[in-house]
């Protein structure tokens, strides 16, 4: 397994990161998040021998293979199945079943196999990267943004390929449901420095604040011991009878390792300006239809009301006409047939896949949100651009300079500064980072009026959306329900004829249905089971995190008591303290180190029952 010792990285007097330490083991699938720009795309370049580092070691077993997602596109072959058999190893050219697999997985059709890769769209022609990448059977898989671009249907098979993968494997993604998927462990690069858990991104991020609330805590009580001294030293110092302990002050607080304050990273947070309306219903289409010729019709008979507060979703696989669909209805792209009404008082705020290239890089920051509103005053607009996280003199940065989750936040923020009702986000989750989506998602949830959004972020569809407008075979649907109800009552078709292609390239390759009840009842025998195997092992956990926190507060107490103790002379009295806190220390320190053994056993018995489960 590679392992990462002391790493550091600069760029010039710029540290990206310093003391990254990590060991993979067997087996490991870890999700790596961090803030954009916080290093985690260099950290891949550094392990791929792209790029170097500054200080530390890597260190790669020998004939271990690393295998990485390419994102620049060159073909060579007039087929797609001629290209995808290149990455085959020389002892398994003939092997091309495992192409069609993959292809096949990744939304490719049997007609596909034949046509010449650069016919496909982008989208498609990342899907075959990541074709090239998979059959070369790497060790290790290092995948940055590999969602980009890939449909719902796409996801939901890799996300089942990596979890089966036979190997390790690091993932950058803003894809937070997919990520919590696929990984074993989440690691995060923060604060210029590296940290890793078991566990997925909630309870990274949960630890991650627990960890910071106690170093704010320590640092609280040190401020005030060391103010404590301070104050002693030049009360003291200048007495003959108390220079000498005033210099005993001045050397403890010398010999003190200041903690230095925690600097917390700016975060997306912001929400919609609602224009008030008093109408029920915002939008009215009835019966539309769009083709770019007669003989291409991407969509008809699409009929929908949107009332105020719904927000619906459009789904489906990508070239299928999602995003025309919305043009289509903000009035972009003229419809061929039907009607798309709005009321009087509806005002649209647009966030589309093409409007970052609207953007005039001659303009700063702030001459674009001026663009959303030319009457606000400057102090509303600078509270936008830092809700943007565009802060202070950085408001005033060229678009020419931008990055494109940069250039996706000035959008939104175009959008912030108009008052509407009705929003239209096509994608709006690209090119944001985690913490981003989140903020991203919650203001999408607190917005009083409507939404039409185009993703394929289960997650998203989830939280936010009401109904559907599902992109299939035959057009467009109208589904009434939310994400949920449309996979129980009619799921993607594509996933079983794609399961169905698959198992025909398997050798004698069989499949059975298990009766339903059949299913349930084995559910329930391995839930009690799993209950039964860590009822004691939970309870052991809750005592000893009970127990750690107890001794901390006593702890905190007694290290008072010291410094009262200190400043009053009473050596008698510290030295009693002293022992106590060691004492209690060491219980600490047992404890953590018992939970720690606790905890793993939990996690590996759940992680059991939780195959077994999935396996149902």
């Amino acid at each position: 397994m590679i392992q990462l010792t002391n790493i550091a990285k600069r760029y010039g007097t710029q540290e990206l990161f310093h003391d990254v330490n990590l060991r993979m083991n067997s087996g490991q699938r870890i999700g790596l998040v961090g803030r954009n720009g916080t290093g985690k795309s260099t950290l891949f370049k550094l392990i791929l021998e792209e790029e170097f580092y500054d200080d530390g070691d890597i260190s790669i077993p020998k004939n271990y293979k690393i295998g990485a997602l390419k994102q620049h596109l060159e073909f060579s072959e007039k087929k797609l199945v001629d290209e995808v058999s290149l990455s085959l190893a020389e002892d398994d050219k003939f092997s091309v079943y495992k192409v069609e697999k993959i292809l096949f997985g990744l939304g490719f059709t049997g007609e596909d196999l034949e046509k010449d890769p650069l016919s496909f769209s982008g989208g498609f022609q990342i899907r075959i990267n990541l074709a090239k990448l998979l059959i070369t059977e790497p060790n290790l898989l290092l995948l940055d943004e590999p969602t980009n671009y890939l449909d719902i249907l796409s996801l939901r098979w890799l996300k089942t390929f990596l979890k089966s993968f036979d190997g390790e494997v690091i993932l950058i993604t803003h894809d937070r449901d997919f990520m919590d998927a696929v990984s074993t462990h989440t690691m995060g690069l923060n604060r210029k420095s590296l940290s890793i858990i078991k566990g997925d991104t909630h309870k990274f991020y949960e630890q991650l604040k627990s960890d910071d609330e106690l170093y704010e805590k320590q640092k609280l009580s040190q401020d005030k011991k060391v103010k404590e001294l301070e104050e002693f030293i030049a009360k003291n110092k200048a007495r003959a009878s108390t220079a000498a302990q005033a210099q005993s002050k001045v050397k403890l607080l010398e010999k003190m390792d200041i903690l230095d304050d925690l600097n917390f990273e700016n975060s997306l947070k912001f929400n919609f300006n609602f224009k008030d309306t008093p109408a029920k219903v915002l939008l009215d289409i009835k019966n539309l239809k769009f083709g770019y010729t007669s003989d291409m019709i991407l969509f008809e008979n699409v009929s929908f009301t949107l009332k105020k507060g719904e927000v619906l979703g459009i789904i489906g696989k990508n070239g299928k006409g999602k995003s025309t669909l919305l043009n289509t209805i903000a009035g972009e792209l003229k419809h061929l047939d039907g009607t798309v009404e709005y009321h009087g008082t509806s005002e649209v705020g647009h966030f589309g896949q093409t409007n970052i290239s609207h953007l005039n890089p001659k303009n700063n920051i702030m001459d674009e949100i001026y663009l959303g509103n030319p009457k606000l005053p400057e102090s509303t607009v600078r509270n936008i651009c830092g809700s943007m996280m565009f802060p202070g003199d950085s408001a005033k940065k060229s678009i020419s300079l931008l990055s494109g989750g940069e250039k996706s936040r000035v959008m939104l923020g175009q959008i912030i500064a108009r008052e509407v009702n009705i929003l239209f986000l096509d994608e709006p989750t690209n090119h944001l980072d985690m913490d981003s989506i989140d903020a991203l998602t919650t203001a999408i949830e607190n917005f009083e009026g409507s939404a039409i959004i185009v993703t394929h972020s289960e997650e998203l569809l989830r939280r936010v959306c009401h109904r559907l407008i599902v992109f299939a075979k035959d057009g467009a649907e109208y589904f009434d329900g939310n994400y949920d109800d449309f996979l129980e009552k009619i799921g993607w078709d594509d996933e079983t004829e794609n399961d169905i292609k698959e198992d025909k390239k398997e050798i004698n390759s069989q499949t059975s249905k298990v009766n339903k009840k059949e299913n349930k009842k084995q559910r329930s025998m391995l839930i009690q089971e799993r209950s039964k195997a860590t009822s004691g092992l939970k309870k052991e956990v809750e005592k000893l995190e009970n127990l750690i926190m107890e001794n901390e507060e006593i702890v905190e107490t007694l290290q008072e008591e010291l410094i009262s103790a200190s400043n009053k002379g009473d050596n008698s009295k510290v030295i009693e303290l002293s022992g106590d806190i060691r004492n209690y220390e060491k219980v600490i320190e047992e404890s953590f180190e018992k939970l720690e053994i606790a905890q793993e056993k939990l996690d590996t018995i759940l992680d059991e029952y939780e195959t077994k489960l999935e396996g149902l």
